[in-house]
């Protein structure tokens, strides 16, 4: 009864917190008075206006907490003068709403061109004038620099100081960067600048200052697809190399015959006749027995990448090296990479030289980054998609901004197929009707070889067109903007140009330009399949019908998409299909939408599974940091040795100043504390890697791995401090310091950063357990065969 009574409370409480329309009657007074304050700030000179600021600054952290209403006016009429002055754009009513709703700590959606990103500026700046330090975190590095550059003038206006930091910042440029009041930087450069200031030992070498306010552009793509990627700190070790014996004996299996796939291609297993195949490859050995478990990773690893990883769908090569493919974006996932068993079976798979690996340090995941904050708001073009996930992982909530002017894009009905190759001819042949009469098209694809192979298709039927995808990143805004001029056919794979407007006529058209454009009905969009997400459906449809402008998409699908048959394997057609191939029928539509449905149920379980292994690290990795900041910034490691080895510190203490010791104390523990911390992540990746074959024995998994990782943390600080003493005891330390390399305190001599992909293997426990059993089922077959 009370597990009912809680999952009705759940429901109304979902129901209240239902993102809506914000209803803009409650602003209506508040913009009225923007507008009269408006007209008094006008006249103000440039330092005025800044001086104007100041003493809103003063005001504002004289009086902590949320601004009133009477300093959201004074700061929205001060930004919205700023904008005017420095950009020539004054900010829309919405635009303000916007700002407000974020500085209220939400996340705003925002259709495409309705301008989040000065929005998102002037909510940064009403932040820092309350005192406040503001990470703005983007998807990319192009973004934020471009951003904190574009905005620039609009802070130096208010007073506000802001930085950014990317791939190739110095250690300086980054503290400064990090001292200003707002700070833009990707989500994962941000990361990486926590996890490198974890393994600093003296305090004057951070980085980075207390994590406060995160304003996350793009929240649905950092705060969704992206939370359940972790963040690496790894230093050099020995290499992890693919084993190329092994990499040639799975290249030789033939599905059905040596290895098996499930139905959502996420998992395959060799065959009892597969599992005889590698063994006598290999030297007749018995992969399953505990002394060949090295072997058996590897051709489990080499498997994966053979028969589940596809070249130009799941990573592309480039330059000698594998570069993934962000399956949310269809982009290259800059410094990603999977987990090294898998990356380096990749490689060679590929017959690529292997690339460094090396002994993880630290690690955290998006979501656990973004935790950090005291206060996290967003903004996005799709977030009403994901209000759920925003709630339940990130307690947010979500305001649906009204667009400055109605949507007129003309959004047509699915076009049905039976068949991928019904599809893509029907596709062309409109692409080419609609070209002949010089209307923009742009068309989504699902992968880099879907893309290439629409593009040689075009090419075929005689109309030019431009590729956008995983292979060419780097052009990606120069070609997204002039995606909207006459005749300009662009394919694209999955979402094209985040954080770049498609102007109709073109990036420098005129205005005869856009009114030739609309006049044929704007930007036509086309779908070439839909997404596992209908949040990635809408982000496309949303490339066209900026700002009121004219526009249109459709959506081509078949009943053998990869989305139909993964998760709707029974679908039918309702009406048998005409001679081109098409289905005109609500049943088949229906079918594919219950197939999208089915795939967002899968990813939201996927990252609640995560999560639920993910916060029990978080939370011990909270408490290592506490006790690691306490050693870093005081006397803690000095306090704790003196009082364990009393004799020993007073004899030091007659030849070495107060100072030196106690920074060799804190070097000491410090580097016993990040090692045994680095050695608690390998045994909890240990522990996870093998957990659901706990289910075998009826256990819970997710219940023996927390029972794992409390009982393995429990000892933790005991350990380090006992480990600190030893070393303390025996160390040389001279009025110089400490001698690092005598106390056998070697730190790695080379670190570097990356991310690992989601295992896209993993799955919830019953599916595991079903697998293994299988797995397991057929060996015994092949054994007494």
């Amino acid at each position: 009864m009370a597990a009912f009574l809680t999952r009705v409370k759940g429901g109304f409480q979902r129901l209240l917190e239902r993102p809506s329309t914000v209803d803009l009657k409650r602003y209506s007074d508040v913009l009225t008075s923007i507008e009269w304050r408006e007209e008094r700030v006008a006249k103000l000179s440039d330092a005025e206006l800044t001086e104007a600021a100041g003493e809103l600054r003063d005001k504002l952290r004289d009086k902590p907490g949320k601004p009133d209403a009477q300093a959201m006016v004074e700061l929205c009429a001060l930004g919205r003068e700023a904008s005017r002055r420095a950009l020539e754009q004054r900010p829309y009513d919405m635009q303000l709403v916007g700002a407000m709703e974020l500085l209220h700590g939400r996340v705003v959606e925002m259709g495409t061109g309705e301008g989040k990103t000065l929005a998102g500026a002037l909510a940064a700046a009403g932040y820092a004038l309350q005192g406040r330090s503001v990470h703005v975190m983007s998807v990319n590095d192009y973004l934020a620099r471009r951003d904190a550059e574009w905005m620039r003038p609009v802070y130096e206006l208010l007073g506000v100081s802001v930085g950014w930091v990317d791939q190739e910042s110095s250690a300086e440029h980054r503290r400064d960067a990090y001292g200003r009041d707002v700070t833009y930087g990707a989500v994962s450069e941000i990361g990486f600048d926590v996890l490198r200031d974890r393994l600093c030992v003296d305090p004057e070498d951070l980085v980075q200052r207390t994590p406060d306010v995160a304003l996350i552009d793009e929240a649905d793509s950092v705060l969704v697809d992206e939370a359940r990627v972790p963040l690496v700190m790894a230093g050099s070790t020995d290499d992890n190399q693919g084993d190329p014996e092994v990499a040639a004996v799975v290249r030789t299996l033939r599905p059905g015959q040596h290895y098996e796939r499930d139905e959502d291609n996420r998992n395959a297993w060799l065959t009892g006749r597969g599992a005889k195949v590698v063994e006598k490859a290999l030297g007749d050995i018995d992969l399953y027995s505990g002394d060949h478990s090295d072997r058996l990773a590897a051709v489990n690893a080499a498997l994966h990448a053979h028969a589940l990883l596809q070249r130009d769908v799941d990573y592309i090569v480039r330059d000698g090296k594998v570069h993934l493919i962000n399956t949310s974006r269809g982009r290259i996932a800059l410094l990603q990479r999977w987990p090294d068993g898998l990356q380096a079976a990749v490689e060679a798979k590929e017959r690529l030289k292997p690339t460094e690996s090396g002994e993880i340090l630290d690690s955290i995941s998006v979501q656990g980054l973004v935790g950090r904050y005291q206060r996290v708001c967003g903004m996005t073009g799709t977030a009403q998609a994901v209000a759920e996930q925003l709630r339940e992982f990130y307690e947010l909530k979500v305001s649906v901004i009204p667009p400055n002017k109605p949507c007129v894009r003309e959004d047509e009905a699915d076009r049905v197929y039976d068949t991928i190759d019904h599809k893509e001819t029907a596709l062309v042949a409109e692409i080419v009707a609609q070209h002949e009469t010089g209307r923009p098209i742009l068309v989504g694809t699902m992968d880099v070889a879907e893309s290439e192979r629409i593009a040689e298709k075009l090419t075929a039927a005689g109309v030019s067109s431009v590729v956008l995808n995983a292979k060419n990143d780097a052009e990606e805004a120069a070609i997204v903007a002039e995606a909207g001029a006459l005749n300009a056919v662009t394919v694209s794979t999955q979402m094209a140009g985040r954080g770049t407007d498609i102007r109709l006529g073109g990036a420098e058209g005129t205005s005869d330009d856009h009114d030739k454009v609309a006049e044929l009905g704007g930007l036509y969009v086309m779908g070439c399949g839909h997404y596992p997400s209908s949040r990635l459906d809408n982000q496309l449809r949303g490339r066209s019908g900026r700002q009121g402008d004219p526009g249109g998409s459709v959506y081509f699908t078949s009943l053998t998409d990869d989305l139909v048959t993964q998760y709707a394997p029974d679908a039918t057609a309702g009406t048998e299909a005409d001679d081109d191939g098409r289905h005109d029928d609500p049943t088949s539509r229906r079918f594919i939408e219950h197939a999208q449905k089915v795939a967002e149920g899968v990813n939201i379980d996927i990252h609640r599974n995560t999560w639920r292994y993910t916060r029990l690290i978080e939370h011990q990795r909270g408490l290592v940091l506490a006790y690691r900041d306490d050693v870093l910034h005081t006397d803690l490691a000095a306090k704790q040795l003196a009082e364990r080895l009393p004799d020993r510190w007073k004899e030091l203490g007659e030849d070495v100043e107060e100072d030196v010791l106690a920074r060799a104390a804190r070097h000491v523990v410090l580097f016993h504390l990040d090692q045994r911390w680095s050695l608690h992540l390998a045994f909890l990746s240990d522990v996870r890697e093998t957990i659901h074959l706990r289910a075998l024995a009826r256990e819970t998994p997710i219940d023996e791995f927390h029972r794992a990782a409390i009982a393995e943390f429990r000892g933790l600080l005991k350990e380090v401090g006992d480990s600190a003493v030893e070393t303390f005891e025996e160390a040389t330390i001279t009025a110089d310091g400490l001698d690092l390399e005598q106390a056998g305190l070697r730190r790695p001599t080379s670190t570097w950063t990356y991310l690992v992909h989601d295992n896209p293997f993993d799955s919830d426990a019953e599916q595991a357990l079903q697998r293994v059993r299988a797995m397991l089922k057929k060996v015994k077959t092949a054994k007494r065969a």
